[in-house]
Parts: C-alpha cells; structure tokens; sequence
C-alpha cells in the first residue's frame, strides 16, 4: 500500500470553510517530481504552457523563480493581478514531496475583494510516476459567483493549468 501525501492547509483556508474550493490531481508514468517542479516554480516559463495567467511581476525585484516569503503579483481569470506572497516551498527530495503555496489577493470594494490559497504537491511514485496535485480555497464574493458556474471555471482551469504543466516537464512544445 502507498501512502500519499496532502496539502498543509492553514486554518483560514480549510476546505470547505471559504467560498469556493477546487482540487485537480494528475498522476503520470515516465516524468519524476524534479521534471515538473522547475516549471512550476519558474514562472517564466508559466505563460509559455498555461494560458490563463498574464503579466507576471515583482514588485521587490525577486524572481522570476518563484522562493519562501517572495512577492509576485499575476492576472488570472480575467481579474486585476493580484498580490500574491508564497507562504511555503519545500522542493521534492528523496522520499519527501515538493510543497509550493501562495496567498493572493484582491482589494477595491467589498463585493470585489478575493483572498485566497493556491497549493501544490508534487511527489514521486513507485513505478517512475509523478503525482502532481493542486488545490485552491477562496474567499470572497468573486469566488462564490465562481463556484456557481457550471462547469465551474476554477477547475477547468486548474486542469489545464496541470496538463500544460505536463506537457513542458514532458519536453513537448507548444501549450
């Protein structure tokens, strides 16, 4: 039997408990936790597979690859960017999967304001497989209008966002 591993959830961002909550999960054969993790924390190469995320910034001059306590900002789903801080990163290691979170949010009026928590795991598998898994809890009456979309476009999105992810650690070109 294999045990897998779950997303460290702060309190605030419980699943469940905010107003929208998403989880995508892949698991592939023949890629490893190292292939994926470098273009999951590049964000240079984010826009080159995934086409839901735009002007990628820092405004304390970091990055482009993505470290613990760093700020970014970034423009997804059609919102303004929004401020974003990584609040863990623990690369994969033998035996130990790769941890990579971040708050974001939205200011402006109460009906706009958005906060949420984007995590990652990225583990490696018996059988030379990678599990890549991925989930988001929002907060905010953006994220309820969200959640009452069908298909609900948090997670069409994060699917592509994981297979576009595949895609580039698998050495293919093109989104």
């Amino acid at each position: 039997m294999t045990t897998q591993n779950a997303i460290n959830w702060p309190e605030r961002y419980l699943p469940g408990t905010g107003d929208n909550f998403v989880s995508n999960e892949v698991i592939v054969r023949g890629l490893a936790a190292a292939d994926v993790w470098r273009y999951l924390v590049d964000t240079s190469t984010w826009e080159s597979y995934y086409d839901n995320v735009a002007d990628i910034s820092f405004p304390d001059g970091d990055g482009p690859e993505l470290k613990d306590d760093l700020h970014f900002r970034f423009g997804t789903f059609g919102f303004p960017p929004l401020d974003a801080h990584v609040v863990e990163l623990s690369a994969p290691a033998a035996g130990r999967p790769g941890r990579l979170s971040w708050t974001a949010e939205q200011g402006g009026k109460p009906e706009e304001q958005l906060n949420v928590l984007h995590a990652w795991l990225v583990e490696d598998l018996p059988g030379s497989r990678v599990r890549i898994l991925t989930q988001e809890t929002q907060i905010g009456e953006p994220a309820a209008a969200l959640a009452t979309e069908r298909p609900n476009p948090m997670l069409n999105g994060h699917q592509a966002w994981l297979d576009g992810l595949v895609h580039a650690a698998s050495g293919k070109t093109g989104a």
